[in-house]
């Protein structure tokens, strides 16, 4: 449902967390007209003082360091997708006829354009930047947006009714939404994460099958065939169904034949992209996030000759398996997005050699025991930090791994990685972990991993 911008105009709204999101969706309703207060976990000493001002220069109430005490008089709540909706003050809004929904919502509510919406475990980011790429190499109007880190309501506000918005949305923002309905839906996997937050890989899955709930048959939910609990999502889908596999050749969908991307489409007719060789993104999970793309784009209307050409022009994104220098034969690779064990497993699976792994962080209750089995003799050591540090290391030990030891900070990871590689090995941040326990994002604990590379190479 597509509203009015005159629908916020008086309601009571309370924007809760003030990062990116929340801070363009307090933008958003204040344009709109609404009564606006805000509420974040942080203290007022802790916010930006330039954020201050404006609340102050708006008359805009604010619940810093606690929660608001009475919740009854609020129309809606704008969740940013840090916030648990299961918060007392939230349950309590809702309880007295509050509408609780997120950034993405809102922006799909009173914005314009067309929707791509790529969602899964992990290649999100990688994906919906190729996905973005290829729009953008067909001259179409394109927004790149979403959990990506550009908030979603920042553009679509400006966006034309043909613009497309190609949104990465995680399952935190996905959960918020109530009507938003994309042209082309993508799942591209389905691997326990973020269960601090969901508890159960069926509530995880819940979240994630979201993004095609308001689907029909006129368009297109592009699912990861070969993912047997991500592809089960699909019996609830009611958009056209569209698989792609790495592994085998569909009657219908994205597959590698001879070598070749290529997708079987509606008519039975068999459509040739790129050789697989030809990407310059490495590793077989972005073969995968390719043929997600592929077909995305293919069925949003796209040249397959454009779609092809994007795609071997691609180099991938910062923080994802980046090559970030080489010292005295050793290579250092950036793979701070790996904030899962499966990411840090594909990241592992598409380094060549030997590999010293900087792992550990910001525990989400995660499990390491895939990914230390998935070492098979390419890793030598672990180097480890943050909280979860001796978690890994007793799963480790407990599996016969018995090369990792424990430091306090970066500087002292790279240096000590530095120490254990030989020439030829790469040292691998790939942290398995979110960063919150030391950083404020995996875009800060790239760049600082970076930095410290760097100064190995002076």
């Amino acid at each position: 449902m597509r509203t009015n911008l005159d629908n916020m105009k008086n309601q009571n709204v309370l924007v809760v967390g003030l990062g990116k999101s929340g801070i363009a969706a307090l933008q958003a309703a204040i344009k709109l007209g609404a009564n606006v207060s805000v509420q974040d976990s942080k203290r007022a000493e802790d916010i930006d003082p330039q954020l201050l001002t404006f609340l102050e220069g708006r008359q805009v109430t604010c619940y810093f360091g606690k929660d608001p005490e009475d919740v009854s008089g609020f129309d809606m709540l704008i969740l940013s997708p840090g916030v648990s909706p299961e918060l007392d003050f939230i349950k309590a809004a809702q309880a007295a006829g509050a509408e609780i929904i997120g950034e993405l919502e809102i922006a799909y509510r009173i914005g314009r354009g067309n929707y791509i919406a790529i969602t899964g475990t992990n290649g999100k980011t990688t994906t919906t930047t190729l996905v973005g790429e290829i729009f953008r190499k067909a001259k179409e109007k394109t927004y790149v947006v979403g959990n990506i880190g550009v908030a979603v309501i920042s553009k679509a506000m400006s966006a034309e009714e043909d613009s497309w918005l190609v949104t990465e949305t995680s399952s935190f923002q996905l959960e918020t939404t109530r009507y938003f309905k994309p042209v082309v839906s993508a799942i591209l996997n389905l691997t326990p994460d973020h269960m601090d937050r969901h508890k159960t890989m069926e509530n995880y899955g819940k979240a994630k099958a979201k993004i095609f709930e308001n689907q029909d048959e006129s368009q297109y939910s592009v699912i990861n065939y070969d993912d047997k609990a991500c592809f089960a999502l699909a019996e609830s889908c009611g958009a056209k169904v569209v698989p792609f596999s790495r592994k085998e050749e569909l009657e219908f969908g994205a597959f590698v034949k001879d070598g070749r991307i290529v997708i079987r489409n509606e008519k039975g007719e068999l459509v040739s992209f790129c050789k697989a060789e030809e990407l310059a993104i490495p590793g077989t999970h972005n073969l995968e996030n390719a043929l997600a793309a592929a077909a995305v784009t293919y069925f949003a209307g796209l040249d397959p000759a454009v779609i092809s050409q994007a795609m071997t022009e691609f180099q991938g994104v910062e923080h994802r398996i980046e090559f970030c220098g080489q010292v005295d034969g050793v290579r250092f690779v950036n793979d701070s997005k790996g904030t899962n064990p499966d990411a840090s497993i594909k990241a592992v699976e598409a380094i060549k050699g030997g590999i010293i792994l900087i792992a550990g962080g910001y525990d989400k209750g995660s499990s390491f025991e895939e990914l230390i089995g998935a070492f098979n003799g390419k890793v030598k050591h672990m180097v480890l930090l943050g909280k979860t540090a001796p978690k890994i290391k007793e799963t480790a030990e407990k599996m016969g791994f018995t090369d990792s030891i424990i430091v306090k900070d970066m500087e002292e990871c790279v240096k000590k990685g530095f120490e254990l590689a030989e020439p030829g090995d790469t040292v691998l941040l790939s942290p398995a972990c979110a960063s919150w326990d030391m950083y404020t994002s995996f875009e800060q604990r790239g760049n600082h991993f970076k930095n410290c590379v760097h100064r190995l190479e002076r």
